[in-house]
């Protein structure tokens, strides 16, 4: 009985690191387009308090969200990020990620405490000025303050592609083409806006992934999904109790064994 009990207890203080705010998560994102369609740059993303608004539908794009759109660098969105929420837990999922390809990220130790929500960004390739990201920066709470997950996916369609209104489409100066260079560009002086159609324009030329360009994308196809694994991270206090816990427990067995021994 006393050996159950102890166990019991161990087990509670396990159960107690449920309500944790600090979880280990990794991002995985998957290319969802036809094959030879659309590829993506590296995702940018950050874990934050739904503070930093990285662009805004109807609006003329800022630096940050043009040097993911016009070069999937994300050169300024970091450093704009940052600064806004210096708490914020920042990353990078690898690309360029080829039509069926799947990549994660490390692993992130997240405090949903204060970093409860998901920003992200990633360039549509090719294009000159095209990507997809959430305008709202609460828009996707992923995490409530004890750590529990609370969506384990986005999807995003051909339809929430943005154009970044900043670069005229031009092929000779679109990122991810033979030949084209994208360190050259005509500014478009548009606002951010969805649109899909534009990149048909691109269709049957080569790519820097070896393959014919053919967009093929039609109204509400999905091309992407960005999806989260997390485990919460036990307080201190947690593990002090479990380890005294299992402890104990050993002790007690071993009393026991000598007992049956000396018997």
């Amino acid at each position: 009985m006393k050996i159950a009990m102890l166990l019991a207890a161990a087990t509670l203080a396990a159960a107690s690191s449920a309500d944790a705010a600090t979880v280990k998560v990794k991002v995985t994102v998957e290319n969802l387009a036809p094959a030879n369609s659309i590829s993506f740059a590296p995702l940018r993303f950050g874990f934050h308090n739904g503070s930093f608004d990285s662009f805004d539908n109807g609006s003329v794009a800022g630096a940050p969200i043009i040097s993911v759109a016009e070069g999937g660098s994300g050169a300024d969105w970091f450093p704009a990020f940052a600064a806004a929420e210096p708490n914020a837990v920042l990353g990078s999922v690898a690309g360029a990620l080829l039509p069926g390809a799947t990549a994660s990220s490390m692993t992130f130790r997240v405090d949903t405490s204060v970093n409860r929500y998901f920003t992200f960004g990633s360039m549509v390739i090719p294009s000159n000025d095209y990507f997809i990201g959430n305008d709202d920066p609460l828009e996707y709470r992923i995490f409530d303050m004890a750590g529990n997950l609370l969506i384990g996916e986005i999807l995003q369609t051909s339809d929430e592609i943005w154009d970044a209104g900043s670069e005229a489409f031009d092929p000779a100066n679109a990122a991810f083409l033979v030949g084209g260079t994208n360190d050259l560009r005509t500014p478009q002086g548009g606002v951010v806006s969805f649109d899909f159609l534009e990149l048909a324009g691109f269709n049957g030329l080569e790519t820097a992934g070896g393959y014919t360009f053919d967009s093929q994308l039609t109204a509400g196809l999905p091309i992407y999904r960005i999806s989260f694994t997390s485990s919460v991270v036990p307080e201190p206090a947690s593990w002090a109790m479990m380890l005294i816990g299992f402890g104990a427990v050993g002790a007690a067995v071993r009393r026991r064994q000598r007992t049956a021994v000396l018997a």
